[in-house]
């Protein structure tokens, strides 16, 4: 069964990767599935990795984890702002490689200080990669194009995901050492052949940044300020791996089964839908209105979840899998929006620089959102669900104002176009 759902993901990931247009958005396709493959194998096992063969406590691999991502998420600016003055291909390639011998490295740990350390360049290459290969998308893809392909390489994401999961499942079930080693190993590799793929991409060449003082995005209040009302909306992300689970065993009395249908429910649905939710997203004023309406429906999930509780073990199931379905519709429409304006309300000389800013959300929102939303859905309840839907909303009704004033001053500071070295 978890070799059909494998294949079918597979054949999923390989169909949009042949959507793609040219060459090197296939590239770029294929180098985002290599890795997804890899790190759906490390994400299904490194936690059982690290506590039961290397040993650590479960508080010492939370802490660890979370001191690595805090400084991933310090990483991301300057890692950016390198691919724009050093050229985003070779910077992408190098931060591959890197992130794939911090991979192999975790299965050379013996303790938990040697664990942080490369804890913490893992998540540095990762964040400056992702930084990196947005940089690279800009360079290659036509504005108009970005979204659409950032749908398609979301929709890879998910199915590679996927596939990855299924063999991190096989590991788990042999349950020894070599089989939890070959994952790491595998995923290490992944990154190898990301950094083979990325090579073969046309080279970008570094951008010659226009003077301005400060410190770049750091100074940008505007564009901060649409970077933080994002990070506030992707307090969604730990709902599926961490709240829904505990809520639907401790609040509800759906079959504790239903935790990995939501899973594969959400996973099916952004390899599916997600391009086309992305196709009505052409520029800022579509993309506030795309991540206004998802304001809206996810705070319909919201209150589907609140009253799971309520129910027989059945028809909470049901009411479980409604508000399921609302908060991927949200998670899409959200995604796709949030994407165009990281990139339409970036200078054109500082695209690698401002979504390693940008992209500080993401780790922010899952080192953050499982402590607070654990507090207030779990502990809380219902009035957790109803405050996390009207602050949904209003976040996503302030983003409108934000991108205005971003967008103000974006035209105002244009006054050229910046000057490629190469």
């Amino acid at each position: 069964m978890a070799g059909d759902w494998c294949c079918r993901q597979a054949h999923s990931a390989a169909s949009f990767v042949d959507m793609t247009k040219t060459r090197p958005q296939r590239l770029l396709a294929l180098a985002q599935l290599s890795n997804s493959v890899g790190d759906g194998a490390y994400y299904t096992t490194s936690a059982l990795y690290f506590t039961q063969v290397v040993g650590l406590a479960p508080a010492r691999v939370g802490l660890g984890l979370t001191l690595g991502w805090a400084v991933g998420s310090l990483a991301g600016v300057p890692l950016g702002r390198l691919a724009d003055r050093r050229g985003p291909r070779g910077t992408a390639v190098l931060l591959a490689l890197a992130t794939g011998l911090a991979v192999a490295s975790f299965t050379l740990v013996r303790g938990f200080m040697p664990f942080v350390l490369i804890a913490c360049a893992y998540a540095a290459g990762q964040s400056g990669l992702a930084a990196a290969r947005q940089a690279l998308l800009a360079g290659l893809v036509p504005a108009g194009e970005r979204t659409g392909l950032l749908a398609r390489l979301q929709a890879t994401l998910n199915a590679g995901l996927a596939v990855g999961a299924g063999l991190g499942g096989l590991a788990l079930h042999a349950g020894t050492r070599a089989a939890y080693l070959a994952v790491f190993v595998m995923d290490a590799v992944s990154f190898l052949l990301c950094a083979l793929l990325l090579l073969g991409l046309p080279r970008v060449a570094p951008v010659r940044l226009r003077p301005r003082g400060g410190p770049g995005v750091l100074r940008d209040r505007p564009y901060a300020l649409v970077a933080l009302l994002n990070t506030v909306l992707l307090l969604r992300l730990p709902l599926l791996s961490l709240v829904l689970p505990l809520w639907i065993t401790s609040r509800t009395g759906a079959p504790a089964w239903l935790v990995s249908t939501l899973f594969v429910l959400n996973t099916a649905a952004v390899t599916v839908f997600q391009v086309r939710a992305a196709r009505g997203v052409t520029g800022p004023a579509s993309a506030v209105r795309a991540v206004r309406r998802s304001g809206w429906v996810m705070c319909a999930a919201c209150a589907a979840f609140a009253l799971s509780a309520g129910f027989s073990p059945w028809v909470a199931a049901g009411v479980l899998v409604l508000g399921a379905v609302l908060q991927v519709v949200a998670e899409m429409g959200q995604s796709a929006g949030s994407w165009q304006l990281s990139f339409d309300l970036a200078p054109a000389d500082r695209v690698g620089e401002y979504q390693g800013f940008f992209g500080t959300g993401v780790t922010v929102a899952r080192t953050l959102g499982p402590l607070l939303l654990t507090w207030l859905l779990v502990e809380w309840g219902t009035p957790g669900w109803l405050l996390l839907g009207a602050v949904t909303v209003a976040a996503s009704y302030a983003l409108g104002p934000a991108t205005r004033w971003a967008a103000r001053g974006r035209v105002d500071e244009e006054v050229g176009q910046p000057v490629r070295v190469g």
